[in-house]
Parts: structure tokens; C-alpha cells; sequence
């Protein structure tokens, strides 16, 4: 489908992919109303354990509204689907993912865009990892490492700035370079949609439910 001139929301992780997929959207001529983001709670974000006020950060820097609920694995779906309502009353059209190639994650979103009657957007589908990565590097991003799978990866590489370095350490385990599997999470915290960046502090490392995560904290 093309996204130009559609006014669409954007599933946002705060981490790479979903800001990748947003920054196609708009260079194919896509119109923004939204980041939605699903919570684990009021504070911290389900899948990449940002906190809110990360988030937050993001949205005012790209300067859109940030739209946020809070929903547990077992009603995950029924939160979005009532969020996707609420979108399509107020005029949106379609919704920006960040999926790769997992067609599982491809077919959830296509379904439930289609119970809400809206486009579904992959931007990144299929897509080549080292290219995905160049062009998020080449045009200006930078992202951090938030989140290991334990076993995967070293935790020592929370809080590390992800580069070319650091894709060769992800070549030599041998692991998805993009991450796809979650292997590894990011936060973005600057790049050509930020009017500024975001100023962060690292702070402990913690470890949920098999995986590192490190700590931030907004400056």
C-alpha cells in the first residue's frame, strides 16, 4: 500500500525499528498524527522497559503527540484494538510497524488493522539488515543499547552506542543483526526526526524475565 498523503499512527517502541519505519512513512510523503505505545504499566513500556518519560521525550522531540495504554500479554490485543478505535474516529487512516521479516508479528498486525478497518504499513518488510542499519547510521541516528537476551549477548553491552563496532560483535555471535528475535533492544535518542537530542543517564542493570536491562533515567 502507499502512505502517501494517509494520515497514520505510529506503533512505537522507542528503539530503532519502529523509528526507522516512521522515518520512511513520512519521506513517502505519510502524515503523522501519533507514537502509541503499549505500557506494562503507567511508568515503564512493555517491551523495551523504557520509562515514560523517555517516551515522552521522543514524542516532543519529533514533535507529535505520544498516545500510551497499559496492558498485560493476556489483554494486550483488546487494549490495542480499542486504542485502534478510538484512532479511526478521529480520522486516521493507517498504522506505521517496524516488523522485518517475522511473519507471525506480520500477521497479528494485519489482523488487527483489518477488525478496525485500517491499512496496515510495513516500511521495513523484507528488508536487507546491513541496509537497514546503514541507512539508520548513515543518516544520522543514534541509538542505545537497553536490553540483552541473557545468554545471547554479554550484558556489558548495555548502554553502548550502537555503530559498526558494535555490529561486528553481533556478526561474530552469530546472532540477527537487527535484533529481530530479540536479541537486543534500543532506544533512539537522536537523529534527522529530533529537533534535539535526548539527554540521558544510565542507571543499574536489572534483570527481567530473561533479559538485562539497563536503566535510564532523563536528564
Amino acid at each position: 500500500m502507499s502512505i502517501n498523503q494517509r494520515s497514520f499512527f505510529s506503533s512505537w517502541s522507542g528503539g530503532k525499528d519502529s523509528c526507522l519505519a516512521y522515518y520512511r512513512a513520512i519521506k513517502e510523503g505519510g502524515l503523522p498524527h501519533c507514537l502509541f505505545t503499549i505500557m506494562e504499566n503507567s511508568n515503564r513500556s512493555k517491551s523495551h522497559y523504557l520509562p515514560v518519560d523517555l517516551l515522552k521525550k521522543q514524542a516532543s522531540s519529533i514533535g507529535i503527540p505520544l498516545v500510551s495504554r497499559s496492558a498485560s500479554w493476556e489483554d494486550y490485543e483488546a487494549v490495542f484494538i480499542s486504542v485502534l478505535q478510538e484512532f479511526k474516529s478521529q480520522g486516521i487512516e493507517a498504522g506505521v510497524f517496524g516488523d522485518i521479516d517475522l511473519e507471525g508479528h506480520k500477521e497479528w498486525v494485519e489482523k488487527v488493522c483489518a477488525k478496525t478497518n485500517f491499512k496496515a504499513y510495513e516500511p521495513l518488510w523484507k528488508s536487507s539488515r546491513k541496509d537497514l542499519l546503514r541507512e539508520f547510521i548513515d543518516d544520522g541516528f543514534q541509538a542505545i543499547i537497553v536490553a540483552v537476551k541473557d545468554g545471547i549477548l554479554e550484558k556489558d553491552i548495555l548502554g553502548r552506542t550502537l555503530d559498526w563496532e558494535l555490529i561486528k560483535t553481533f556478526e561474530a555471535c552469530g546472532i540477527d543483526l537487527s535484533g529481530e528475535k530479540g536479541e537486543y533492544h534500543t532506544v533512539v535518542i537522536d537523529g534527522p526526526i529530533f529537533s534535539s537530542i535526548i539527554k540521558i543517564e544510565l542507571k543499574d542493570q536489572v534483570y527481567q524475565e530473561g533479559y538485562w536491562f539497563q536503566e535510564i533515567s532523563v536528564l
